[in-house]
């Protein structure tokens, strides 16, 4: 989880510096959003490449770990009971 949160505070930061920087340089309104949204992605997708296997990994292990543990739920709910005569 902790990787996650890195992550989604990382690609925010980078929105926001370059959010700062295209206004600095004039960008307003929906200009500003679309260029911040394009350009941080490019940006977030090459700095955060590391960052973001480990959050894969982690996403994935939670995921794998639920599943498991659904399986053996319905497992054990699908095993016969011994019937009390």
């Amino acid at each position: 989880m902790r990787s996650v949160i890195l992550y989604t505070l990382a690609r925010a930061a980078i929105f926001a510096v370059t959010a700062g920087v295209l206004a600095l340089f004039g960008a307003r309104g929906f200009l500003l959003l679309l260029l911040s949204l394009l350009i941080s992605g490019i940006v977030s997708y090459v700095l955060l490449s590391a960052q973001r296997d480990r959050m894969s990994a982690a996403v994935a292990g939670g995921v794998r770990s639920q599943r498991e543990r659904f399986e053996r739920s319905v497992a054990k709910e699908d095993a016969p009971s011994p019937r009390a005569d």
